[in-house]
């Protein structure tokens, strides 16, 4: 290959595929032309209006080869005729294209494959990601496959066929050690077991490679697998992402999609659930807990947020991540213009946000950082605390049953006479109770008279009852609805009626500093002001709802209004009762603003129900209190959305908006009678016909199981993307996990069972396919499988699988492990610092670990994982010495060395070759070679002298980690293995996937 081509395979937007130019085959637009184009003539000559110059577009045919309305400017089979040809070897710098200005100089290579395509009759086509799935034939088996390892499904075929025109020969298979390993980590993200790894390399069954498959895809583990990639791409976090990045709940959505994936759910219900699962009839929870994804973007609590400008913020990212999750596209592009490089329009951009203009949002949380109120929620308890809801609910439905029973054995008091001290105006209503108008002082009495107490009363009832001519709808006439009711006082006469015990339906626990009781209690309401005056029975937390206070009444005290009769013919006139209502709190008028009172004959008295549910209601809010909620989405009256010029939130000077799909793309049969929903966009998206979700997906997970996508740019299948290396198989395999009924399990068991994922990875001297080591540095035809190193969360989860301390629970909240102190320290509103666990939630796996956007876990972050501000398709993989550091001094490295040292001399044998053999069967899942297994038995005894010279060292060394230490082992034997094992656990090979 000439120079000038490879170097041409290092400007973006060019495929490093051969074309067909040099070994003299056709020239294809789409793959080899188009590419050239996009590259160094779009920006002026693209689908940007805007920025189009001369009118002129060389992404449609009308624009290279004319129209009735203009000459185009290719001519096919007429190269000196062309003026394409022309303006780029036009030797006049003020004509030749691209321009000095651009400074993107067209490479002879280019030059030479656009001459060839004019040459060859130019032919066009659409780009590639935009056309029907086509339904591929298998192509014939290939020349030479009878030396080659034996195909095991229809993958193979598709890719075998071009090995030979590239002079290449597919790798043997790997070793069954290496097969296994890879297959877990793939699968599982977890390394095989001592037990699992003897169990198949001892299984020589034709099928047993299957039935591994098979037993991996069935354990829960494989949906928390398939989870990582995904909460990339929908941006899960556990934290707010802008200003003060406070914490927020969404952890049920990340169980969802595990539990999804264990389930097999299939993908278009998986997508529809995510988009539009609260549009669904009589949604489920699970369902709502899905439609959390369209509450996952990022979220602002700060004073000086303008709620408009965020408003367009966040719908801006729903598109941005609508595009990167379902369509492989780069829409962020059209938020102010047109796509420069694509057919994406401004429009479209806009007509996709007005898909979501019905959730139910703020621009500005205000006060949500306290709260934790960032929009509607609702609370997912897991299965053991949903049945305890249930039992509680039930006791409590009895005991609310025996308490409305009683309801028909009340009598409402109507005072005859009714005084507020303060100065207020109190009116009797129709139905017995009072309303407070007038002057409303800090503090003030209500005096009420009544004719009489009937005979034999057990309780008394005070009802405060909102109303709306009350602040807040009361029922105080506190600015915040609220009231203080300090003693109620009540007489026979002149005789007191002693008051034995106090029930409420609820008492406030806000703003309790420093009360005696702990909470705004009905109890203060009768202790005759030995707490102070100021403290009672209050309700701000329930402020415009109604609520009930039940008071008993002493069985002496009930006989006080009985006057013993003068001679057996004397009858006395029952005296008055009179009611003092004394609301002594001050600070706002905490009076009662409107009440009612009741009274009972009815024995027993009604208290014992009263203390049941009162019992039973905070027994439930305890219970309450600890299950986790979700956000989720709300539909509501959709807002108007309009084109925001450049992007400018300001500007409403754009067209309105509808929901609707881009021109370019089918309709495919969404309706066209009604306004479209999120729920026509998520059934769009995953039309059998789609052009665009099936390939996306499939070559996703292409890449994971074979090192790199089909298409390479995992996030742009535009024309700033790449021209598939096979885009038939590519083709062939969407349209069969189309046709599978979206079946990913199916899809994931087709790609691991082939004979090109059991490939070696390396290319020992002297092999049959050394040569594509040379012939094909990139593996872009897949001759053999790839090494790389795993993600950051499974860097972790491998060293605690192979140290022994791995917690393998499946879901739940984030988790806390170690991180540095004061790494927090400029998080602020509020301020925080990190609390690690302190049991066994520090071994969790590493998709756990609480996700802070602006401060992600140092750990991980070392190892390349994203912040999730925005959709993630493809993370960077870097080899830094920082993650060497990492591996060797992060308290969970340390801790995972020191268990796994402590089972080497526990469970591996009596002698050092037999607990390295042990390790590294373990870290590696294999045995250690010769010159291994000599460096680290002198590395051992190495150890040993310095911890011997030192023993307080080796007990600093013991002393990290929470784990429980082996008190029967030396500490500076231990400490001296500890050091070994940390040397394994920072092994590349351990941290590779291959």
């Amino acid at each position: 290959m000439e120079l000038s081509a490879l170097l041409l395979c290092g400007f973006a937007g060019v495929a490093p595929v051969a074309p067909g130019g040099d070994d003299g085959g056709p020239i294809r637009f789409a793959r080899d032309v188009r590419p050239l184009l996009s590259e160094y003539c779009f920006a002026c000559h693209g689908p940007d209006a805007a920025k189009r110059e001369a009118e002129l577009r060389l992404d449609t045919r009308a624009g290279l080869y004319g129209d009735a309305a203009r000459r185009g400017v290719v001519v096919p089979g007429a190269l000196e005729q062309s003026e394409l040809w022309r303006r780029i070897g036009d030797a006049d710098e003020m004509e030749r294209m691209p321009p000095a200005a651009a400074q993107k100089e067209l490479p002879p290579a280019a030059r030479a494959t656009l001459r060839r395509w004019i040459e060859q009759g130019a032919p066009f086509e659409g780009h590639w990601a935009y056309q029907p799935l086509s339904r591929p034939q298998l192509p014939p088996p290939p020349q030479g496959s009878a030396s080659w390892p034996p195909a095991r499904n229809e993958i193979d075929a598709f890719l075998r066929a071009p090995l030979t025109a590239q002079r290449l020969a597919p790798a043997p298979a790997a070793d069954r050690a290496t097969l296994l390993r890879r297959l877990s980590l793939d699968l599982l993200g977890l390394p095989p077991t001592a037990l699992e790894l003897a169990a198949f390399l001892a299984d020589r069954a034709d099928d047993a490679w299957e039935r591994q498959v098979d037993r991996l895809l069935a354990s829960p583990h494989y949906g928390e697998r398939m989870a990582m990639q995904w909460l990339d791409l929908v941006r899960y976090a556990d934290s707010v992402g802008y200003h003060g990045d406070q914490e927020v709940s969404v952890s049920p959505f990340r169980d969802w999609v595990i539990a999804a994936f264990n389930a097999n759910l299939p993908f278009d219900t998986f997508t529809i659930e995510q988009l539009a699962g609260d549009l669904l009839p009589e949604p489920t929870l699970r369902q709502q807990v899905a439609s959390g994804y369209n509450r996952l973007g990022m979220m602002s609590a700060e004073g000086g947020v303008q709620p408009k400008e965020y408003l367009a913020k966040y719908v801006a990212e729903r598109v941005r991540n609508l595009g990167g999750t379902w369509l492989g596209s780069t829409l962020g592009c059209c938020e102010c213009h047109d796509h420069k490089f694509d057919p994406f329009l401004a429009r479209d951009f806009y007509s996709f946000a007005a898909f979501f203009a019905d959730l139910e949002e703020r621009g500005l949380y205000s006060g949500a950082e306290g709260s934790g109120d960032w929009g509607p929620r609702i609370a997912v308890p897991s299965d053991e605390q949903a049945a305890q809801l249930a039992r509680l609910d039930a006791e409590l439905a009895a005991a609310r049953a025996e308490r409305d029973a009683s309801e028909a054995l009340w009598q409402t008091l109507r005072p005859s006479a009714a005084r507020s001290v303060g100065g207020a105006t109190l009116t009797l209503q129709d139905d017995g109770s009072l309303l407070a108008s007038g002057a409303a002082p800090d503090t003030d009495r209500y005096e009420l008279t009544f004719a009489a107490l009937p005979p034999g009363a057990t309780a008394l009832r005070l009802e405060v009852l909102p109303d709306e001519s009350l602040p807040n709808r009361g029922p105080g006439r506190a600015g915040n609805g609220n009231f203080v009711l300090s003693e109620i006082v009540a007489r026979v006469g002149e005789q007191p009626l002693a008051i034995a015990g106090a029930v409420a339906s609820f008492e406030q626990h806000g703003a309790a500093g420093g009360n005696p009781y702990g909470r705004w209690a009905v109890a203060a309401a009768i202790d005759r002001d030995a707490q102070g005056a100021r403290w009672g029975w209050a309700v701000m937390e329930q402020a415009g709802r109604a609520n009930v206070a039940w008071f008993t009444l002493a069985p002496l005290a009930r006989e006080a209004e009985r006057v013993a009769a003068v001679g057996a013919a004397a009858v006395v006139e029952p005296a008055p009762l009179t009611i003092e209502l004394d609301q002594q709190h001050g600070a706002g008028s905490h009076t009662l603003g409107r009440f009612r009172l009741s009274v009972t004959t009815a024995s027993p008295p009604i208290a014992p129900a009263l203390a049941r549910i009162a019992e039973l209601e905070a027994q439930r809010a305890a219970l309450d209190a600890e299950v986790t909620r979700t956000l989720v989405a709300r539909s509501v009256a959709p807002r108007a959305i309009r084109v925001l010029p450049r992007g400018r939130w300001m500007d409403e000077s754009g067209a309105l908006c509808d929901p609707d799909f881009p021109a370019f793309l089918p309709r495919l049969g969404a309706p066209t009678d009604r306004r479209l929903t999120r729920l026509d966009l998520a059934r769009w998206l995953v039309h059998p016909d789609h052009p665009l979700t099936a390939r996306v997906f499939v070559n996703r997970l292409w890449k994971r199981f074979f090192g790199e996508g089909l298409s390479r740019r995992l996030d742009d299948f535009g024309a700033q993307g790449e021209w598939p290396s096979h885009p038939d198989l590519l083709d062939w395999l969407a349209r069969r996990f189309i046709d599978s009924g979206f079946d990913v399990k199916a899809l994931v068991r087709l790609l691991v069972t082939s004979a090109a994922y059991r490939q070696r990875s390396d290319l020992p001297d002297g092999s049959a396919v050394n040569a594509g080591g040379a012939l094909d540095p990139d593996n872009r035809w897949f001759a053999r499988q790839a090494r790389f190193r795993l993600e950051a969360e499974l860097v972790r989860d491998v060293a605690l699988r192979a140290s022994g301390l791995l917690v393998e629970t499946i879901g739940g909240r984030s988790v806390r492990p170690y991180q540095p102190a004061g790494y927090w320290a400029y998080l602020n509103f509020p301020t925080r610092e990190w609390q690690a666990d302190a049991d066994e939630r520090l071994w969790r796996r590493g998709l756990y670990v609480h996700w802070q956007r602006q401060y992600l876990h140092p750990s991980l972050l070392a190892f390349d994982a994203p912040s999730r501000e925005e959709c993630t398709a493809d993370r960077a993989r870097s080899n830094t010495p920082l993650q060497a550091l990492v591996l060797l001094n992060d308290p969970i490295y340390v801790e995972a060395a020191r268990a796994l040292a402590q089972r080497m001399i526990e469970e591996g044998g009596a002698t050092v070759a037999e607990r390295l053999a042990y390790a590294y069967w373990r870290v590696v899942a294999r045995a250690p070679r010769q010159e291994e297994a000599a460096r680290l038995a002198a590395l051992l005894e190495q150890q040993r002298a310095e911890y011997a010279a030192a023993p307080a060292a080796a007990h600093e060394l013991l002393a990290i980690g929470v784990a429980p230490l082996a008190r029967a082992i030396d500490p500076v034997e231990l400490a001296a293995w500890t050091a070994v094992a940390r040397v394994l656990l920072n092994l590349h090979e351990g941290i590779t996937r291959d």
